[in-house]
């Protein structure tokens, strides 16, 4: 006969204040990125592919609120991703760039692969965007890396 284990009493509980200290660390790297690719490439590629549509890609308050919300969310499951995986298989590069891929895919990838689908977007901007946007959230994995570890050391 064999014992049953509960995993629940086998874990330890989630670090909510690492991982809220970390996703406030992750998200100035996130937000520079989103930023400068958006302004210095995507916005003018998408204006210039769909500029039979009046007003695409707007600047004002409700787009910033929209890109608010959604690098909210990006951080947070990249974050989470990374913690996930880290928890699983152990800290390491390898888990970094899994944890930053598994982001983009869920993402990027997926995102664009619908714009293209839906003649919303080109290949052109595809092949920065993409590229860019998966270095980012590796990137971004690999600041949650120390931070997640020494947030929660420090009783987080």
């Amino acid at each position: 006969m064999t014992a049953s284990v509960s995993l629940a009493t086998t874990r330890p509980p989630f670090p909510l204040r690492a991982f809220v200290l970390t996703c406030l660390v992750v998200s100035i790297w996130v937000n520079a990125s989103e930023i400068f690719r958006y302004f210095a490439f995507v916005m003018p590629m998408t204006r210039e592919t769909l500029a039979m549509v009046p007003g695409v890609a707007p600047m004002d308050l409700t787009v910033f609120l929209a890109w608010g919300l959604w690098d909210t969310l990006l951080v947070a499951m990249t974050v989470a991703i990374y913690w996930l995986a880290a928890e699983r298989f152990g800290e390491g590069w390898g888990i970094v760039v899994l944890a930053g891929t598994l982001s983009w895919l869920f993402f990027f990838a997926l995102f664009w692969l619908a714009m293209l689908n839906m003649n919303l977007a080109d290949t052109s901007t595809l092949a920065i965007a993409l590229p860019w946007a998966w270095l980012e959230l590796v990137v971004a994995s690999a600041i949650a890396r120390p931070c997640l570890w020494k947030f929660v050391q420090s009783n987080g």
